[in-house]
């Protein structure tokens, strides 16, 4: 009779990347957490539109409305690109870029360093 160990809980996700106390797993396969190495490179660029409301407002109060065209609103967009390399196994993977997903990304790498 032989048993097999229950598998480790998911600490932590990075796109199709999942994290546990001791293994990384990917959809191509798995890797011991020790001695992974990590590589996460901020692919985000700024984009400049002119607000909806702004244009409503250069309609509605033409002609002097339209100095509202003037106004700009800065959007970031992009993605954040995560590399891993263990033994046997290397794996991109890419995640929608905001602020929150960038902090999120720098802790659990430092997590996952930490580790390694």
């Amino acid at each position: 009779m032989s048993f097999t160990s229950a598998p480790e809980p998911t600490l932590a996700q990075l796109g199709d990347i999942m994290l546990s106390e001791h293994w990384i797993s990917t959809p191509w396969g798995s890797a011991p957490l020790s001695g992974a190495q990590w590589h996460a490179s901020d692919q985000a660029y700024p984009t400049e539109r002119i607000p909806v409301w702004a244009i409503v407002l250069a309609v509605v109060l033409f002609p002097l409305g339209l100095f509202f065209l003037l106004m700009k609103e800065t959007r970031w967009e992009g993605w954040i690109e995560v590399t891993v390399r263990a033994s046997g196994l290397a794996h991109t993977t890419r995640l929608p870029y905001t602020p929150a997903a960038s902090a999120y990304v720098a802790q659990t790498l430092a997590w996952a360093q930490s580790r390694s």
